[in-house]
């Protein structure tokens, strides 16, 4: 055990280290500083337009997650993207009806975003956004809300119902308390006073007809989560949304969101523009 604990540690300094910068980013939008990790690909120009992609966190996570569980900065020199990872919190990328403290869509769209152009030259034709699980919602929404911004969007094992029930059961199957339930009550009100199901991924595709933008989604098939992926690829095919959905064993874990974050930046590089 002690040996498990010695490589974790080395694995956490190894992962957060290769960042080349790291912002801590005050904001009147969110009631704690957001932390983000900028890799930027080895060979990097400031006189050259970049890729970009934005990865997001999963609940009970943070900013590190992502460079904890991939090799962020080789994947930026092999694919010639800027990655950002900043930190959502337990949020799920919404701004809360209730907390004027937790904004974090309009933190990421009228602070962070701005800082990120104006940090890099971006290639605006060619801006990204991918998440797992709470991050999957979070990538699904804002393409979703703001496809003017960006080119295409991912999700892996996407946590797309918003329902107190799916979050009932996913608490107790990964903490065995209602903790993720307790969280969003807190953040968006309680259930039974405010509609959460306004918030989900089918939910918000029905309010925005006019949506047609291809993305990718992925999800393991032994996934607790599953059945809402099984959902989103019925809807983008009755609708005729080109978005590529990736079925394949695996379960809610690091190992398959490694091997995910692989097909979603050869989808993105083949729709480079």
């Amino acid at each position: 055990m002690k040996h498990f604990f010695i490589a974790a540690f080395v694995l956490w300094i190894n992962a957060t280290a290769v960042a080349q910068e790291k912002w801590v980013m005050h904001s009147v939008y969110l009631e704690n500083p957001d932390t983000v990790l900028v890799f930027k690909p080895q060979h990097y120009r400031k006189d050259k337009a970049y890729p970009l992609l934005y990865l997001l966190h999963g609940y009970s996570e943070n900013y590190k997650q992502w460079a904890q569980t991939a090799d962020l900065q080789k994947l930026a020199d092999e694919y010639d993207f800027l990655i950002i990872t900043p930190d959502g919190f337990t949020t799920y990328y919404i701004n809360s009806p209730l907390q004027n403290g937790i904004q974090y869509e309009t933190f990421f769209f009228t602070e962070l975003v701005p800082k990120v152009h104006t940090s890099f030259k971006i290639d605006p034709k060619n801006v990204f956004i991918s998440g797992l699980s709470m991050g999957g919602y979070g990538a699904l929404r804002y393409f979703i809300l703001h496809n003017d911004y960006f080119n295409s969007a991912g999700a892996m094992s996407g946590a797309f119902e918003v329902d107190p029930a799916t979050f009932s059961a996913a608490s107790r199957a990964f903490w065995n308390n209602d903790r993720m339930l307790n969280d969003l009550s807190a953040h968006l009100g309680v259930p039974e006073v405010n509609d959460w199901n306004q918030y989900s991924i089918v939910n918000l595709i029905k309010q925005n007809p006019g949506f047609k933008q291809p993305f990718i989604f992925d999800c393991g098939t032994d996934d607790i989560l599953y059945p809402a992926s099984a959902q989103l690829k019925m809807l983008t095919d009755s609708l005729g949304i080109p978005a590529t959905f990736i079925s394949r064993p695996g379960t809610h874990n690091s190992e398959y969101w490694q091997q995910a974050l692989a097909y979603h930046l050869l989808y993105f590089k083949q729709r480079l523009k």
